[in-house]
């Protein structure tokens, strides 16, 4: 649990991709991942036996209406970005999601998260919409772009 805590502190520190603005404990990130479960499952990436990366399906509501719908998510270590580990990890949650039997995956980035937005249109996400200014980071309130992948 230490490499998830440390790898999405980095991005939190670092990035856009997160929300938070303080870092996450060891305690916090166990209390999040026994929250998923079965059906929303964590995935890891490994490299000379330590996490490199991690990816999670998590639920798009709390509402039972949207239970064929999911958040994906992916984060890399700084040191192993740019090496193909985020294409896998995004590769394996959609398979993962389609294996679970979703209808529809969703992904949000922050403007400015070029990457992760060429990505997940590698992947047949498409844009669907921007919510505006809806975060405050690093003295910027910043819009967020929601796309979706229809599997089926």
């Amino acid at each position: 649990m230490n490499d998830i805590t440390e790898i999405f502190n980095e991005a939190i520190l670092k990035t856009t991709a997160s929300f938070f603005l303080e870092p996450r404990t060891v305690d916090d990130m166990t209390h999040w991942l026994t929250s998923h479960d079965q059906r929303h499952p964590v995935i890891v990436a490994e490299f000379n036996s330590g996490v490199v990366g991690w990816a999670s399906l998590t639920k798009w509501s709390e509402r039972e209406a949207y239970d064929g719908t999911a958040e994906t998510s992916f984060y890399v270590r700084e040191s192993h970005r740019g090496q193909g580990i985020g294409r896998q990890l995004k590769q394996t949650i959609i398979e993962e999601a389609r294996r679970l039997g979703y209808h529809t995956l969703i992904a949000r980035m922050a403007e400015g998260s070029d990457a992760s937005r060429h990505l997940n249109e590698q992947f047949g996400f498409q844009f669907v919409g921007t919510l505006k200014e809806v975060g405050l980071k690093f003295g910027q309130l910043l819009d967020v772009h929601i796309y979706q992948l229809m599997l089926k």
